[in-house]
């Protein structure tokens, strides 16, 4: 038994280091004689939860067709138990359950460990204890070596299991503080491109309900206006649900990782110190109910070590996908569920739409000064009349040709920009019945109607670069990068820690519980073994 715990000890050290790599694997393909020892050593990496270094790429030709939307396609080339244990080709999918189960798939030796455990020291407690039964009155001496080196032993792997708990303990925070601030930012940028959305969807519901002295943009523009509202109200909702949905998801999954791990850190640092002080002390019905109670504890810590394993590996194809994505970007992939894209055409209407709806607006407000604010009416004119005089106005300049590419402003022409202030010059006090009694070509609602419709352009004129980065989604590529860059490497860093001190501590555990028992029991019969003891008590043992 104590062989076999030695074996499970270096294969939980095996498993912390192959965990700790992470990499995308090489392209070229291998040599004739190099193809059968590399499928032959992808087995084996397999087994520490390494991917092989020849992905689905390799001589298939339907998945290099498909490369373009399977992300981190090689990393995940892994065996799937839901589909016969073949290879998974889908590549990094955190919606598709074959991906999750390949995943799964590289913590089968963690399982494995935990049911050998449980099965093979529950068998050891049954032996030990028919052979207290059956061979009660048989007794063997006192032997001062097995007790100190029993103590020794004990000491060693209490202090061990003290490591394990603070690398766990302090791996676990920066965990979670690294994947709650990678949360965060993934939601800010999803809020961000929802309210330069939004702000885009209300300039020009704005533009639709404007008017200047009754004038407004044409039916057919409206019409237009109604039909790229809605299709950026279901890009706005689209973006937001699924950012929400999988920010949830994944942060109430690692809140209860969060929680699990604080708690057996907690318990079995109490259990650890607890079974130290029993077995000095010889307290053999402490000792054999804190072995009972450890042997359940540190199979559950083998299960949670492989279920932190899934995570890990799961975080770092994540990483990987993201950076092939970036290098890489293309539509209809798995890291829509994470951080949508918006449709190309519907980034392109609306562009389309906003540059000819700010046009339409300074058609608009050029065809008022035109005909109205530039002329000198009759008070018979009562419609146009408000006793407009002086200089007259400049015309707006308009930045789009009829076709919709940039035309630079003719001289004498007014900016977007500044127009508004330059207005203000034009405008001039009016009476009780909107009449001007000063100079001026502009009454103050005219201006302010004038005013909004500029502010309406300009501010759909600014939005454009944004409207062109949604196109070819560089904003989730911005956001893919930054995480790649700024995060990935500390989930991976912490991660590690947290799975490393789960690997040492559960060990140290598995361990001291042999020596509680061999400790305990060592104490007890030099107690027994002594003068005052030998001539009233029968000495018991059991020979292991």
């Amino acid at each position: 038994m104590t062989l076999l715990l030695f074996y499970c000890f270096l294969t939980f050290l095996s498993l912390a280091h192959g965990a700790s790599t992470i990499h995308i694997s090489p392209t070229q393909p291998p040599t004739a004689g190099e193809k059968t020892t590399i499928w032959e050593n992808s087995t084996m990496k397999f087994i520490v939860a390494e991917t092989p270094l020849y992905g689905p790429t390799y001589n298939n030709p339907q998945v290099i067709g498909d490369a373009s939307v399977a992300l981190a396609a090689q990393r995940t080339f892994r065996k799937d138990p839901l589909n016969g244990f073949q290879k998974y080709t889908g590549g990094w999918n955190i919606s598709n359950q074959h991906y999750w189960a390949s995943v799964g798939y590289t913590a089968v030796p963690l399982f494995a460990v935990s049911a050998v455990w449980f099965l093979g020291f529950g068998i050891c407690l049954l032996v030990i204890c028919m052979c207290h039964i059956c061979h009660r009155s048989k007794s063997i001496g006192y032997s001062r070596v097995a007790y100190i080196l029993s103590l020794i032993f004990l000491l060693f792997f209490t202090l061990m299991a003290i490591i394990g708990c603070v690398m766990l303990y302090s791996g676990q925070i920066r965990y979670n503080k690294s994947t709650t601030e990678t949360l965060a930012y993934v939601m800010s940028q999803a809020d961000s491109t929802v309210s330069q959305l939004k702000a885009i969807s209300d300039y020009l519901t704005s533009a639709k309900q404007i008017g200047v002295l009754q004038v407004s943009l044409p039916a057919n523009v409206q019409t237009e206006i109604d039909q790229i509202g809605a299709k950026l109200t279901s890009s706005i909702t689209t973006i937001t649900d699924k950012a929400t949905s999988s920010s949830n998801d994944i942060r109430n999954f690692l809140n209860s990782v969060r929680v699990a791990l604080i708690v057996v850190s907690i318990v079995m640092l109490i259990l650890t110190f607890l079974g130290l002080a029993s077995s000095i002390f010889g307290m053999q019905v402490i000792v054999y109910t804190l072995v009972i109670l450890g042997w359940i504890l540190v199979t559950g810590t083998f299960i949670l070590s492989g279920t932190f394993l899934l995570l890990h590996n799961a975080t770092a194809d994540t990483c990987v996908a993201m950076s092939e994505w970036v290098e890489r970007p293309s539509s209809n992939t798995a890291l829509d569920e994470i951080l949508p894209c918006t449709d190309n055409a519907t980034a392109q209407e609306t562009l389309m739409r906003s540059k000819e709806v700010t046009g339409q607006l300074v058609e608009l407000i050029n065809t008022v000064v035109t005909n109205i604010s530039n002329i000198n009416f009759s008070p018979v004119f009562v419609q146009m009349y408000y006793n407009q005089s002086g200089p007259l106005l400049p015309m707006l300049c308009n930045p789009f040709n009829h076709d919709l590419t940039d035309r630079p402003c003719s001289p004498g022409e007014l900016d977007l920009n500044n127009a508004t202030q330059a207005w203000s010059s034009f405008v001039c006090q009016v009476n009780q019945n909107g009449t001007c009694i000063t100079t001026g070509r502009l009454t103050p609602a005219l201006y302010g109607q004038m005013a909004s419709c500029a502010n309406i352009s300009t501010g759909l004129i600014n939005n454009a670069p944004f409207l062109v980065q949604l196109q070819d989604c560089s904003y989730a590529k911005q956001t893919f990068r930054d995480i790649t860059n700024n995060n990935c490497p500390g989930l991976r860093r912490y991660g590690y820690r947290v799975y490393v001190g789960l690997a040492i501590l559960s060990t140290a555990v598995m361990l001291s519980l042999v020596f509680w028992i061999i400790c305990s029991r060592e104490r007890r019969q030099r107690k027994e073994g002594l003068p005052e003891y030998s001539g009233s008590k029968e000495i018991v043992r059991v020979n292991f």
